[in-house]
């Protein structure tokens, strides 16, 4: 490996599944902090109008390419300008990996592939460039929620059953941090995990299971609200802006002290939810409970000693902000959301 790092004017940095709900919010808060941002994404469970708005900025360019097959980036001539040869890649945020409720089953084996091949071939790309990676997991890695209600610490071992239904996600999420700690052990790699819990705002995907987006989008319309689950569902929500926080201040930290809980701690009932949309979209709504998704569990809740003393981050968009803001998206962008309606 280089003994010196060269300085340039902007970083390169690579965001897989960039076109999804958080790493697209990413990808654009990296563009206002002055980064080139390539944006590899296949698709699956994203939508190109989540960066319609960056395609027009020079130093954002999309790739449409399955993480799952190796991706050489200097194979790509809309990727000139980039000077990838000489310049290289500094930072990749790996994302891409499915996250559909209601498709789950369709596309278990994309994500088993995604957290075992995908993996392999985003730190495969780190070594070559020797770039800093972070990587997203996420809250299943604990496993179910406690019985006890106590928040999780990163030092948890966790408990998972690696051969039930949804196992190729939650097995597989352990399973890519497992070949992280392995490529920093091997390769000297700075590779830091972000474990993120349950996390809403604008750009989720309509009519997937995710509930928060589906809840305005009938309360609008006057229709149900529909919770996969009974009044007893709980839940933690992080706003997508927190998220993307959380995640640029563990990229900039001088060191790497990850896993790091990135979450909210505040345990809300989704009922409750529920009701606070309807009222603020002054909706005549009811709310009614189908049977629970596989992919769409009760989660624990996160411990954020970590982030708060290591980072000197925590959440701090409310829960009432950022319904409004994801309402007022919703609003805003009523005629092209209704377009995406199955």
């Amino acid at each position: 490996m280089p003994t010196a790092k060269v300085s340039f004017e902007k970083k390169n940095v690579l965001v897989t599944g960039g076109a999804g709900f958080i790493g697209s919010h990413l990808c654009e808060h990296l563009l206002k902090t002055g980064a080139r941002v390539i944006c590899v994404d296949n698709f699956i469970t994203s939508q190109e109008s989540n960066i319609d708005r960056l395609l027009q900025n020079t130093d954002f360019e999309f790739i449409r390419h399955d993480i799952n097959v190796p991706f050489d980036p200097e194979a790509f001539p809309e990727l000139t300008r980039f000077q990838i040869k000489f310049q290289g890649l500094q930072e990749i945020y790996h994302f891409a990996c499915p996250t559909s409720p209601k498709k789950f089953d369709q596309y278990r084996m994309q994500t088993l592939y995604a957290n075992s091949i995908g993996i392999k071939n985003v730190l495969d790309l780190a070594v070559r460039y020797t770039a800093k990676v972070l990587h997203a997991s996420t809250s299943v890695v604990y496993g179910s929620r406690p019985v006890d209600g106590h928040a999780f610490r990163e030092e948890e071992i966790g408990t998972v059953d690696l051969l039930s239904p949804r196992a190729c996600y939650d097995e597989g999420k352990r399973f890519a941090e497992s070949v992280c700690s392995t490529y920093q052990q091997v390769h000297g790699l700075d590779v830091r995990i972000a474990r993120i819990f349950r996390t809403y705002g604008p750009r989720m995907p309509l009519y997937d299971g995710q509930m928060i987006p589906d809840f305005i989008t009938n309360a609008l319309e006057g229709k149900d609200l529909e919770i996969y689950g009974d009044e007893t569902f709980k839940t933690s929500l992080l706003f997508v802006s927190d998220a993307v926080d959380g995640m640029i201040k563990m990229m900039q930290a001088p060191t790497n002290m990850s896993p790091v809980n990135l979450g909210s701690d505040l345990d809300v009932v989704l009922t409750d939810v529920a009701r606070r949309i309807i009222e603020m979209t002054g909706s005549s709504s009811k709310i009614i409970f189908k049977p629970a998704l596989l992919f769409m569990t009760e989660l624990g809740l996160p411990d954020l000693t970590k982030a708060k003393e290591k980072l000197d981050w925590l959440p701090l968009v409310t829960l009432d902000n950022g319904l409004k803001h994801t309402i007022d998206y919703t609003i805003a962008n009523k005629s092209l959301l209704g377009l995406r309606k199955m």
